[in-house]
């Protein structure tokens, strides 16, 4: 499986961005997606996850309420809007696949995400 990030880019405060992220070879049913991110000097951190049934979604507190992860199931795309953008959003994001259908509470664990992409980065000035 591959995933290939895109759609990054500079945005001022306030202004919006969507990320997508075509996955190719493989088929999904349930399995969980998600997007985490890394701002420079930090950890990568737990963005926004779903099933690709898209019967649950889950976002971190930071993001809940300005980003919508979603996904396209006949152009196998994984999308993340991302509106009223903050200086603190800056940062490499990441989309990822997990092999599994994970229970709410592991969908942000990076631990149960197999197959990653590539990073797009994403710079929000004040």
């Amino acid at each position: 499986v591959q995933l290939q990030a895109s759609g990054g880019g500079l945005v001022q405060t306030g202004g919006s961005l969507r990320l997508s992220c075509e996955i190719s070879g493989r088929t999904f049913s349930n399995e969980a997606i998600g997007w985490f991110r890394q701002a420079s000097g930090q950890d990568r951190e737990f963005v926004a996850a779903m099933r690709w049934s898209a019967s649950t979604t889950r976002y971190a507190d930071s993001v809940r309420g300005r980003f919508t992860i979603s996904r396209d199931k006949a152009k196998n795309t994984l999308y993340l809007q991302m509106n009223n953008l903050k200086p603190e959003d800056t940062a490499v994001y990441y989309c990822a696949q997990s092999e599994r259908s994970l229970i709410f509470s592991s969908l942000p664990d990076q631990s149960y995400y197999q197959a990653w992409g590539q990073g797009t980065l994403v710079t929000v000035s004040s």
